[in-house]
């Protein structure tokens, strides 16, 4: 058996998910200096051994609200995240295309990539999608948990699939060449998504329905579909999207998830998403990202290929990355 530490080091580590911005302009914390709370700032990123993380901008008026309307919550976060170049030292750099995700781990700096979890920004105007673009956005997701004007989240009742404006999106993302993420998308809007897509597709934060029947997780179907396409399906560490015990998450059942997922459709189409910041509750051996070593460690106990854990490490999410965004 290989050892886990130095093939951690050596590879690729980019991940799909985590909601640092929305919290960091809701409550003002740092990104430089290394925190004693929530999952990760950029000290325990570089401590984790991560290369490329990307950022949602997450709109807390969907939570909150006092917050501000949308589009301008957006417009504060993704000046946020181009203000942390200059907190890091030279440690972390903005990343729109995947040579540059690459010459950052060259580096040993951590890129930054921007994605948008729902469409509330773009307030139903397609040329906001563009704009976001031209801002750095290179990965949009349809929905958070509620409808809004381009589909239906997981918690909408009756859900329906895509709206006109939200096949709009599609179409135009494919032609900007930014990622379309189905995770939080109710199931009409996932098979509508797999049927425009002009390539491949990702769910940046997602577990394995089968092994824990939450509608946030994706059936056997839905994974096959993202798999047809070429896409990647990133396993997340949400408690609750691991186990229906959520007080029972860890590092071992999550890879329970790896396992299904690979059996299904094949190491080829498995990333991570961690979603740090974005919940509550731990899930042990996952506490925050400088835990990320013993996601290695576990998927070498689990007999996976050198090949295959640089795969599920990052290299497909940078496959698809290199594939879809310029």
């Amino acid at each position: 058996m290989f050892s886990p530490e130095p093939i951690h080091r050596d590879c690729l580590v980019f991940d799909a998910h985590c909601d640092f911005l929305s919290l960091s302009v809701w409550d003002g914390r740092g990104f430089d200096r290394r925190l004693n709370y929530g999952h990760l700032d950029l000290p325990r990123l570089l401590e984790g051994g991560v290369n490329a993380q990307m950022f949602a901008i997450f709109t807390l008026s969907q939570r909150h609200p006092t917050a501000e309307h949308p589009t301008l919550e957006a417009l504060r976060q993704v000046e946020a995240f181009h203000q942390l170049p200059q907190q890091s030292g030279g440690r972390f750099v903005v990343a729109t295309c995947a040579a540059e995700i690459e010459r950052a781990k060259v580096r040993g700096a951590v890129a930054g990539v921007l994605s948008m979890e729902g469409c509330e920004p773009l307030a139903g105007d397609i040329n906001l999608l563009r704009l976001f673009y031209r801002l750095g956005v290179r990965c949009v997701g349809l929905t958070w948990n509620q409808r809004n004007a381009a589909a239906d989240g997981i918690a909408q009742a009756d859900a329906r699939g895509l709206t006109e404006f939200g096949r709009q999106v599609v179409r135009t993302a494919f032609e900007l060449g930014m990622l379309v993420d189905v995770s939080h998308l109710a199931a009409p809007g996932v098979a509508d998504v797999l049927q425009l897509a002009e390539g491949p597709v990702i769910a940046s934060h997602t577990n394995a329905y089968a092994l824990c029947p939450h509608p946030r997780n994706l059936n056997d179907a839905q994974l096959e579909g993202i798999a047809r396409r070429g896409g990647v399906v990133c396993v997340t560490f949400v408690p609750a999207f691991i186990t229906p015990a959520p007080e029972q998450a860890s590092l071992e059942r999550l890879l329970d998830h790896v396992d299904y997922i690979a059996q299904r459709i094949g190491t080829e189409h498995i990333g991570i998403g961690s979603d740090f910041d974005g919940y509550d509750g731990v899930t042990a051996g996952l506490e925050d990202v400088t835990h990320l070593p013993a996601l290695t460690a576990g998927l070498v106990q689990r007999g996976y290929t050198i090949t295959a854990i640089r795969n599920i490490l990052g290299g497909n999410l940078l496959r698809v990355f290199r594939q879809v965004v310029r």
